[in-house]
């Protein structure tokens, strides 16, 4: 369904990182990123980011660690 590099793009956009803060951290132009994203969302029928990580957790997709975003705040989930 989605390929090693699309699952860890999908676990840094669940993380918070934007598509600039994921191609610096995975040495990936913004547009690689950009079309990783778009065939994420495509390969799990979905249209934003909030949508994948629903579609992908309802799916039983197993997300690596994903890099804790220095932003993010702890949400109670």
């Amino acid at each position: 369904m989605l390929t090693a590099r699309q699952t860890e793009v999908l676990a840094a956009m669940t993380a918070g990182y934007s598509n600039k803060e994921i191609g610096s951290r995975f040495g990936l132009s913004e547009k690689t990123v950009k079309t990783h994203v778009g065939a994420i969302f495509r390969a799990l029928g979905v249209g934003n980011r909030t949508q994948a990580a629903r579609a992908a957790h309802a799916a039983g997709i197993t997300l690596p660690p994903g890099p804790e975003h220095p932003g993010a705040a702890e949400a109670d989930w």
